[in-house]
């Protein structure tokens, strides 16, 4: 495939890579020649404002790819294929397909004022996703869908990648334990504070577990061994590994033995990576230390990571985890709401809008997250299997990956949790049958 431009940017070459390897097995030659693409016998894309010939598949450009910096955009939606579109162009295709995909994965919007939320991450509310409707779709994808019909109907000599779906458990472990291996200073206070409160059945339990009589209600980690086992799952697990505690920091040192044993363990069997602690985000100079100590304690070289609270900000945080050399991140999704942050269900690299270059940063978009169905939407477990499902089915649909984020508090024996460990056993049966 050839695809002409009247001038060939960073954008232009960033997005063009992106949909070329998503729907084909090579990346397109760019080429800014008007002779050499006249003359071409392949099948070819003009991304120009004026339509060539007749042998092309014209799309006629919205500007976004041309333009530098970064300024409010016209985004108005409308309908096409039963989905929502935006930036309306002349030619072969309603829209200008690669301005619009740049424009969602680049997350265009977050780089423009907007409102922050309670953590100080940027809110959900403000994305065009949310408010046009389509935070639970992996709209690239579903566009992308349409495109490759529309290229095919063009030229039926072009061959496409085989999509298929693919299903990624991860972890968050933010809190190991509930109550083993805390230290005496914390706890005295726990007890303190369940005797003050009155919660006499917390008290009991904690004593339990410290006299070894009763399992850790946060120790989910032979459920979840046996669960991959039994499905044939490929998990990565994401360790908070702060130096410091504090309000959003509740982990427990990874000097502790407990600790070292239980990430040794899953580092010989499993993918893992670093849970940047919320204070990291504070002060910089701890993510280094941060990943520096899980690797001693691993005896592996950290490549990934996921930000704790999903808190980051663009493009300060991914460009302190490439100078920290991260190559592998998991972070893009919501906090605070379940759904398809960068409107994708694939793989892609980040792209830095304020240097206008693609960075070597490739991000592993999530749609689901435990925390996100308990603490915001207030599900049920009924809710949640519900949820799933239809996450599941839309990208499987577009031949997308789906990354869930469940915690091994949600999997234990805590009784908030009751019923939250068989959903996830069911959805995983149904996914892998």
């Amino acid at each position: 495939m050839i695809l002409f431009a009247e001038k060939i940017t960073p954008r232009l070459q960033y997005i063009a890579g992106f949909i070329s390897t998503e729907l084909f097995n090579e990346k397109w030659l760019i080429t800014a020649d008007r002779d050499f693409f006249s003359s071409a016998a392949k099948p070819k894309i003009n991304y120009s404002d004026k339509r060539i010939s007749e042998q092309e598949f014209w799309i006629c450009p919205q500007g976004l790819l041309s333009a530098r910096g970064v300024q409010p955009q016209i985004t108005e939606c409308f309908e096409k294929n039963g989905c929502k579109a935006f930036f309306p162009a002349d030619g072969d295709f309603a829209f200008d397909v690669f301005a619009a995909s740049f424009y969602l994965l680049s997350r265009y919007e977050e780089y423009l004022a907007h409102e922050k939320d309670m953590y100080g991450r940027y809110a959900h509310e403000n994305s065009l996703a949310y408010k046009q409707n389509f935070l639970h779709l992996p709209l690239v994808n579903i566009w992308l869908g349409h495109f490759k019909k529309a290229l095919h109907e063009k030229f039926p000599s072009l061959i496409f990648r085989q999509q298929n779906f693919r299903f990624i458990p991860t972890y968050d472990i933010d809190e190991p334990y509930a109550y083993r291996s805390k230290g005496f200073k914390r706890t005295a206070g726990g007890i303190a504070k369940s005797v003050i409160e009155g919660e006499w059945s917390l008290v009991n339990d904690r004593l339990s577990v410290l006299a070894g009589t009763r399992t850790d209600p946060y120790d989910a980690y032979h459920f979840m061994d046996a669960l991959h086992r039994k499905y044939d799952l490929k998990p990565i697990y994401f360790f908070h590994s702060g130096l410091k505690t504090g309000k959003y920091d509740k982990n427990i040192p990874i000097s502790k033995k407990k600790i070292k044993q239980l990430i040794r363990q899953h580092a010989d069997k499993y993918e893992t990576g670093i849970h940047p602690s919320w204070k990291s985000g504070d002060e910089k100079e701890l993510l280094l230390k941060e990943i520096r100590l899980f690797e001693l304690v691993s005896g592996k070289k950290v490549t990934a990571s996921r930000q704790h609270y999903i808190r980051f900000t663009l493009p300060e945080t991914f460009r302190e985890l490439i100078r920290a050399g991260i190559t592998e991140d998991y972070s893009m999704g919501y906090g605070s709401i379940n759904g398809f942050r960068a409107s994708v269900a694939s793989s892609f690299y980040w792209y830095d809008l304020q240097r206008e270059e693609q960075t070597g940063l490739l991000l592993y978009p999530f749609c689901y997250m435990d925390a996100n169905s308990f603490f915001e939407q207030k599900f049920t477990t009924a809710e949640v299997l519900g949820e799933m499902r239809q996450y599941r089915k839309v990208i499987q649909s577009a031949g997308g990956t789906m990354i869930t984020i469940w915690h091994n508090n949600f999997l234990g024996s805590a009784g908030r949790f009751t019923g939250w460990k068989e959903v996830y056993e069911q959805f995983i049966k149904e996914t892998v049958s």
